[in-house]
């Protein structure tokens, strides 16, 4: 028992005797603490033998001031962190009554004005109204503007329109100016991401996010105003000009660059003033707007190979939080053009919701993924800082769109084609692409590499989710991807040893996962990829090698509205550094239906089946086909290789035809994961086989006989019926094989949710993985009581899902599955009321 003591002395109860500590004994245990928080019995042994100071207190005494010790640590932390959430809390109400009476005053508006408009309407006979002078805009033409007289591009006449925009910029975060609803998709009120709004019925497309983050308002300003950093569609933002105002701000006149997404479209640029100035309540805001149509001033002529697109008032709001941290509020309205594209893009040009989800919801997220990381431990599990993991993760985008949009002043130029123009040839030769891309083997002969080659192309996709997509493609790389072109990738890096320290978390086919980082919302993952056996060391040119690439994956929540699906990889040296040379190569799965997807994300239950035997032996869902509208999305392709100059014309074949057949590849796969087509062709849902209803019934049979209580509330007596209300039971339920490592072969739609993973990805996840070092050794010591008494039960804890994400339960119960002759067929888990922490 420990008592509160004014001089910082600590009295410790034993055998009824209270024992005060000195504060140079306090004093070394503290040094102690900090060393180790919680020693072993041999180890408190060792401190008092090693600190003489201590030598008069007894090992029991030791003992209780660390436990202690620990737990004022906790308390401690537990009280930082109920402050920090009680700050964020009184925030966020502020943030909501502000939003409440910017919905008032939009309320009373409309009142107004429809109240106007009915009396109007009753007054006025209805007028016909002549068209034939404004706007107009027919398919496929340009918008036809009105002409306006040229604005003053002056200092002077910088100055107003800087004024100007900040005017209608602060009318349109916190006033009525546009009409902003909810986001679909998002939960109403401040969710993880904040409050997410698009436009309603205004020009262009627009987005506006409303949020809390642990960062102050020049910090915040200082991250937004560079957008490369974070906005990885930005190529460039070059600044032209700067401009100081009397009031203390500054007016830059900015050029921006956007990549394409695809190769069906051209990028945007746009020519802009941006604004920073403080409001007079302390507010910093930083707000832009294109400049067109204007004299006496700079202007930036149309670029090649860009569509100049409209920037109109934009900008972030930052306001500092008492206690530390900043609300912001985040406008993006822009006029993107999308007469200048193919007509089947045009939702992503159109679409407030795409806007939202690639650009505003974006940079909310930034700022939210620096404040974590930086009231976090700095290194991570592989050595590197968090930033050090973002840079890579940059990189890897950037050079996924470099490569995919080709420009010429990069050094892209392009080759014939074979008569068919379904993918695109690129060749670079500029020292700038070369450099580093593939410096030397480890035994010092200079790698004769001397340009580098991009094969393209872009495909429409009919009813399959691209998160879905993305998961087969990502956890099934052995069905389209071809060992030796990915060896032959691999040849430009260095050859070496390569030390695997992250934790294992899938191994899929050949392939083994492991993670790097993820966003804080789990909407990216970095990962490093081992392709075991795939290349050949040039020393050795008999001895297979492991190949190594470079992953980062996103896109792959069905949930989340117009969300690009990502997988973009390079092929890495062994020294694995920072600045690694990386040729990225991979796939973009864009929707172009802005309605929310309605379909599971496991639709890939049983595709190993139908693409062995073929459509007729599919046995994809069906259940989801009837819940599914009709989806459509471009999957765009791009891949990079290094090559010998006199070597062009045979990489150029070779890689067209790989191109070729991964687009076949993808086809196949698509038609397999469409409920749509699947249905068409007869095909039976995964739930109805025998086996899975006969599994079911043993499940069931066996919880009941050894627990004496029914495992499922009875909906029926049929097989059918138990599968069913066993794939829907809330708690997640899994069975392994009896085997000495034991794999997984089954889970039900919770169970498969908490692994984050598929049926068919489910039978490569060893049981072990899931567990940490304590959860394995508790399964491994009640493993025999499982065997012999037919079940057991486990306290609470924590394990992992195949993306390497902690998963706590409440509890969980193991039982063995008797098959027919009762004879062991499996080992059934039940995790009960888990949640990702």
């Amino acid at each position: 028992m420990e008592m509160s003591c004014k001089d910082g002395k600590q009295p410790i109860m034993d055998n009824g005797k209270y024992v005060r500590y000195t504060p140079e004994q306090v004093e070394a245990l503290e040094r102690l603490y900090h060393d180790c928080p919680k020693p072993s019995s041999i180890r408190r042994q060792q401190l008092i033998r090693e600190c003489p100071i201590l030598s008069n207190i007894e090992p029991k005494q030791i003992k209780v001031w660390f436990q202690n010790r620990r737990c004022r640590e906790k308390q401690r932390k537990e009280a930082s962190r109920l402050q920090a959430v009680n700050r964020k809390l009184s925030a966020m109400n502020k943030l909501l009554m502000e939003e409440n009476d910017r919905l008032q005053k939009q309320v009373s508006q409309l009142v107004y004005e429809n109240g106007y408009f009915r009396q109007h309407t009753h007054n006025t006979p209805l007028a016909t109204k002549d068209t034939s002078c404004e706007s107009v805009v027919t398919s496929g033409q340009h918008h036809l503007t009105p002409q306006h007289p040229p604005r003053d591009a002056s200092p002077a006449g910088l100055l107003s329109i800087a004024e100007e925009t900040l005017t209608e910029f602060l009318s349109k975060a916190t006033g009525t100016a546009v009409e902003w609803v909810q986001m679909p998709g998002m939960k109403p009120g401040p969710d993880s991401s904040g409050i997410v709004a698009i436009s309603h019925g205004c020009a262009g497309v627009g987005a506006r996010a409303c949020g809390l983050v642990g960062l102050e308002p020049t910090r915040v300003a200082e991250i937004l105003k560079d957008r490369p950093s974070w906005f990885r569609d930005c190529r460039a933002v070059d600044v032209l000009n700067v401009l100081p105002t009397a009031n203390g701000g500054t007016i830059e006149l900015l050029y921006m660059q956007l990549y394409a997404p695809t190769t069906l479209a051209p990028g945007r640029d746009f020519w802009l003033l941006r604004y920073t100035s403080v409001l007079e309540d302390g507010s910093l805001v930083v707000c832009e707007r294109s400049l067109k149509n204007t004299q006496n001033g700079p202007s930036m002529p149309p670029v090649q190979h860009f569509v100049r697109a409209e920037m109109l008032p934009s900008g972030y709001l930052v306001r500092p939080c008492e206690g530390g941290g900043s609300i912001i509020h985040i406008v993006d309205h822009m006029d993107l053009e999308p007469w200048s594209v193919p007509e089947v893009l045009r939702p992503l040009y159109e679409s407030s919701t795409v806007l939202a989800q690639k650009t505003t919801m974006v940079a909310l997220r930034q700022l939210r993924q620096i404040a974590q990381e930086a009231s976090q431990s700095n290194v991570t599990n592989w050595g590197r800082r968090p930033a050090a993991l973002r840079a890579l993760s940059q990189r890897l985008s950037r050079g996924f769109n470099e490569a995919l949009n080709g420009f010429s002043d990069e050094g892209w130029s392009m080759i014939g084609n074979d008569g068919m123009d379904d993918v695109t040839i690129l060749v670079n030769s500029s020292p700038d692409k070369l450099m580093g891309s593939n410096l030397s083997f480890t035994n010092g002969f200079p790698a004769v590499s001397s340009a580098v080659l991009c094969a393209k192309a872009s495909m429409l996709l009919q009813n399959v989710p691209p998160a879905i997509l993305l998961r087969f493609l990502r956890e099934h790389r052995s069905e389209w991807a071809d060992n030796n072109i990915d060896a032959y990738a691999a040849a430009a890096v260095k050859v070496g040893p390569f030390s695997l320290q992250g934790s294992r978390v899938g191994s899929f086919g050949g392939q083994v996962i492991l993670p790097l980082a993820h966003t804080i919302e789990h909407e990216e993952f970095l990962e490093v990829i081992k392709l075991e056996g795939v290349g050949h060391s040039p020393e050795d040119p008999i001895m297979p090698r492991d190949v190594f690439l470079l992953q980062l994956c996103c896109g792959m929540d069905e949930n989340a509205v117009g969300t690009c699906a990502e997988l973009i990889f390079a092929p890495i040296d062994a020294t694995f550094a920072d600045d690694a040379p990386l040729l990225p190569s991979g796939f973009r799965i864009i929707p172009l239906d802005s309605g929310k997807e309605a379909s599971s994300p496991n639709r890939t239950l049983d595709l190993a089946a139908a693409l062995e035997v073929g459509p007729a032996g599919n046995r994809a869902s069906s259940d989801h086909s009837a819940n599914s509208g009709c989806t459509r999305s471009v999957m765009t392709i791009a891949f990079e290789f290094a090559f010998e100059s006199h070597m062009q014309e045979h990489v150029a074949s070779m890689t067209r035809q790989y191109i070729r057949s991964i687009i076949s590849s993808v086809q196949r796969v698509a038609l397999a994961l469409s409920p749509h087509l699947g249905s068409q062709a007869g095909l039976r849902s995964p739930l109805g086989t025998p086996e899975a209803q006969t599994l079911a019934r043993w499940i069931c049979q066996s919880y009941r006989s050894y627990l004496g209580v029914e495992l499922l509330k009875s909906n029926g007596e049929g097989s059918e019926s138990i599968l069913k209300t066993l794939w829907h039971h809330s708690d997640a339920i899994m069975c392994c094989s009896l085997k000495a490592l034991p794999i997984f072969t089954f889970a039900n739609q919770a169970g498969l949710d908490m692994l984050e993973t598929t049926l068919v990805a489910l039978q490569d996840i060893t049981l072990e993985k899931i567990f940490d070092d304590h959860g394995r050794k508790t399964l491994c010591s009640e493993f025999s009581q499982i065997m012999q008494q037919g079940f057991t039960c486990l306290q609470g804890g924590i394990c992992l899902s195949s993306m390497g994400r902690p998963v706590s339960y409440e509890r969980a119960v193991a039982w063995k599955v008797l098959n027919e002759e009762e004879n062991a067929h499996c080992i059934c888990f039940m995790f009960i009321n888990w949640s990702f922490v």
